[in-house]
């Protein structure tokens, strides 16, 4: 029902919000594995396993609402 009222470019903004998030989350992993290799930890930063499962999450969100933008019903 909540989905007949929203449009193809509603769920393409959202879309697009989910992707900019995903790309923040990303450069974030990749600034806490950066600093753990250079202070000399042998080990994955706590934060860093998850900050990746919410990308995951998110990356599958996006998946999964990327083709509602474009299906006509």
């Amino acid at each position: 029902m909540y989905r007949e009222c929203m449009s193809g470019e509603q769920f393409d903004d959202v879309v697009a919000r989910l992707e900019a998030i995903s790309e923040t989350l990303g450069e974030r992993t990749f600034a806490l594995l950066r600093e753990a290799v250079a202070s000399g930890s042998g080990q994955r930063p706590p934060e860093e396993k998850v900050i990746s499962q919410a990308r995951r999450a998110i990356d599958k969100a996006i998946h999964l609402l990327s083709g509602l933008g474009t299906t006509s019903d």
